[in-house]
Formats: C-alpha cells, sequence, structure tokens
C-alpha cells in the first residue's frame, strides 16, 4: 500500500513539475498518448528490455543484439522510463517497439502487460519497477536482471527495505557485475545468480572498433594529443577551464558539455579566454583552424565518436548529478579523471586500482591527476584492461542456451 501511495503521489508531482522543467514535461507527454500507439503484435513472442535511460540501454544493446541474432523471429518491445534515454534512441532503437514505460501502478502495469504478454523480461542495472514485476510474474514471464550492482547501503538490504526485497525475488536469475553484488544477494536468501560482468564492457568495445573519422575533428587532431572534457557540468568546468585558459593544459582541448541548452554554452564561452569555436558552426561549414584551442561539443551524438583523438579524458558527473561514462574513452585506450561522488559506481573503483583512473575533488588534485596521465602513456594498459573486461554477454547468453531458449 505505501508503494502504491508513493507512486501515485510520483505521478502528481511529475504532473506539477511538467508545468516547471522540460523533462518532467516530457516525462508526462511522452506517456500521455502511449496506449494509443500500441502496436499489434500477431501472436509473435514478445522479449521486453526495460532501460532506465541511455547507459542502461548500452548495457542492454549487447543482450539485445545477441538475442536477436539467436531468435530473429522474436519481437523486441524495449522500454525507457527517462525522457533522455527514450528520445536519444528512439528512432534507432534495436526493438521492434520502442516506448515508455507507464507509471507503476497496478492499473497500468496489467494493460500493459496484457497488451504484450512478454514472454521474458530483462531489467537493465537499477530498474526494478515492482508492479509491472509482479504482473508479469503472475502472467507467466520469466524475469530476468542484467548487469545489476548492489550496494551494501542499497534499500533492499536495508531494515525498512522488505517490498522492495520482495522485488528481488521475482527474478527468476539476477546477472550481476561483481562478487559483493553475489554476496549481498546470497545473504537475503537468493541464489540464482550469475556473476556475468558488466555488458557496457562489451558495447563500448564494439562501438570504438567500428568508429569512423570525424572529418571535421579529424585534420584539426593532426596526431596531436587532445585533452577531452566529456559530459561535464559547471562544476567540473569551474575545475579545469583556468588551467586552459593558463596554458597549464598545453594540448588541445574539445569539451562536450551534459546539457548543451544556449545558456549552458554560454557559460562556458565567457570563461573561455583562449580560441575556441563552437562544432555546430564547423558543420555549417565554418573552418576549424588550427590555432583553435578549444572545441565545444554544442550538440549531442558526437562525444563517443571524438574520444578516438584524445590522449586524457575527464568525464563529469562526479560532483553530484552522477559519474557519467567513462567507459567510452577507455575503449580508445584513454585513461580517466573523474570527480569524488563515484562510489555508485563500481567501475570507477575498478578504474582507480587499475591505475587508469584517478578521482579528483578540486583544483590541485586534478591537475596532479592530468600530469600524472600526461607523463605515464597508458594508452596499451587501458586497453589491455578493458579487453580483459570483455565477455559478460556471452556469460549471459549461455545460460539460455544451456536452457533452450
Amino acid at each position: 500500500m505505501l508503494y502504491n501511495l508513493a507512486i501515485f503521489i510520483y505521478g502528481i508531482l511529475m504532473r506539477i513539475g511538467a508545468l516547471f522543467n522540460e523533462k518532467a514535461k516530457k516525462w508526462v507527454l511522452g506517456r500521455k498518448n502511449l496506449w494509443s500507439t500500441l502496436p499489434n503484435i500477431n501472436n509473435r513472442k514478445v522479449i521486453w528490455f526495460h532501460c532506465a535511460s541511455l547507459g542502461e540501454y548500452d548495457q542492454g544493446k549487447p543482450i539485445m543484439e545477441a538475442w536477436k541474432k539467436e531468435h530473429p523471429k522474436d519481437f523486441l518491445l524495449v522500454s525507457f522510463f527517462s525522457p533522455s534515454g527514450y528520445e536519444h534512441i528512439a528512432k534507432q532503437s534495436i526493438g521492434d517497439f520502442t516506448c515508455y514505460i507507464p507509471l507503476d501502478t497496478k492499473k497500468n502495469a496489467k494493460r500493459f502487460i496484457a497488451h504484450f504478454n512478454p514472454k521474458k523480461v530483462f531489467f537493465i542495472k537499477y530498474e526494478i519497477w515492482n508492479n509491472h514485476l509482479t504482473v508479469a510474474k503472475e502472467n507467466g514471464a520469466e524475469l530476468f536482471s542484467i548487469s545489476a550492482a548492489f550496494r551494501k547501503n542499497h534499500r533492499y538490504f536495508k531494515w525498512y527495505g522488505g517490498t522492495f526485497r520482495k522485488s528481488l525475488f521475482l527474478f527468476d536469475h539476477i546477472f550481476v557485475q561483481n562478487e559483493m553484488s553475489k554476496k549481498l544477494l546470497n545473504q537475503i536468501g537468493i541464489s540464482e545468480v550469475t556473476i556475468s560482468g558488466d555488458t557496457r564492457f562489451d558495447r563500448v568495445m564494439q562501438r570504438a572498433a567500428k568508429s569512423a573519422e570525424n572529418k571535421i575533428i579529424a585534420p584539426w587532431a593532426n596526431q596531436e594529443s587532445i585533452f577531452i572534457v566529456g559530459s561535464s557540468w559547471p562544476d567540473d568546468e569551474e575545475i579545469i577551464i583556468p588551467y586552459i585558459n593558463d596554458f597549464k593544459i598545453k594540448s588541445k582541448v574539445i569539451i562536450a558539455p551534459h546539457e548543451v541548452d544556449q545558456k549552458h554554452i554560454t557559460q562556458i564561452e565567457s570563461q573561455l579566454k583562449v580560441n575556441y569555436q563552437l562544432y555546430t558552426k564547423l558543420l555549417k561549414g565554418e573552418e576549424l583552424k588550427q590555432h583553435t584551442q578549444v572545441v565545444i561539443l554544442d550538440c549531442i551524438g558526437v562525444l563517443a565518436e571524438v574520444y578516438k583523438y584524445g590522449e586524457i579524458a575527464y568525464v563529469g558527473g562526479g560532483f553530484g548529478t552522477g559519474l557519467h561514462n567513462i567507459l567510452e574513452p577507455a575503449a580508445f585506450g584513454l585513461p580517466v579523471i573523474f570527480g569524488p561522488k563515484h562510489e555508485k559506481f563500481p567501475e570507477a573503483q575498478i578504474f582507480i586500482d587499475n591505475e587508469i583512473g584517478r578521482s579528483c575533488d578540486e583544483n590541485k588534485s586534478f591537475y596532479k591527476a592530468y600530469l600524472s596521465f600526461k607523463k605515464d602513456k597508458l594508452e596499451n594498459q587501458v586497453l589491455t584492461f578493458m579487453e580483459s573486461q570483455r565477455g559478460a554477454t556471452s556469460i549471459v547468453m549461455k545460460h539460455f542456451l544451456a536452457s533452450k531458449g
């Protein structure tokens, strides 16, 4: 009852928030006409993958691709919780149908499950919606969690986490990233657990191998070392830009802010005292000059392909919003610097332990990390580590091949 009340209140708050917040507005409008857009399945076997946002989609995509290859006649349903994931992926999704997951009420869950009648359901990483999982289970679906990662302070393992713990017991099998996650699940009585690793390693290495040349950036990079600031927020930029202005970072720089609205871009421009150019203007024909010190990627969808020109990367979000993808630059051999709040991201500590990542908490520690990576050429070490982490997709798929689907 408390869970359902919380979901009801959440729905009301999102509708109120939609009056003032653009992301909340997209969340509400994206679900407004959902029921009228649901496709006719035509008796096909539905396999449902649910992702919170873009990062979880990247974790799930290797499994989706492998499943599609093994079972080409199956209907792949892909759902998102967040607008930032749905809007970026919807038009290029591997799914036969891609949509928002309805608000997790019992009524919505019953209607959604009744329409699609999924036979297997995959929820990626942290996403767990109790009503949709319960109804799917009651409807005969097999439930799986992919690339899950758990910490001791997760609500599932707290005295007040009974409802959330029960949700974990709905899964037929849980594929986790590490030994700690398996141990925590075993301690509460869940034994159907396999340590598979993180499928994102498979995804980023696959993308890196297929990356094409960026015709705008390549001539400017011209085999020089490039420092890449990816998915940055103002807290990140306030630390880094002074070192760019003082030429303590002597290499060329690419800044790719997480938010590319005009206000944020203008804020970055106002701080820079060196020559810079905007990527959107380069797309319109402006010449990228060799003496330009900084290129600002003021649009989305380019960052992943320009990491290939980098030597060192800084990845933002580690000062409060949540660390962004540090695997993407590492897939090209770049060591990574990031902010101090990374306890929810196990890959960050793994990078630190393997000396290919460093955490910074202020200006001096950032620059110390930068100088350290500048001194030690780590490309081969980074790539060797990334290769060693591949294989999660194969481990997951072996489970289904062994059980014949």
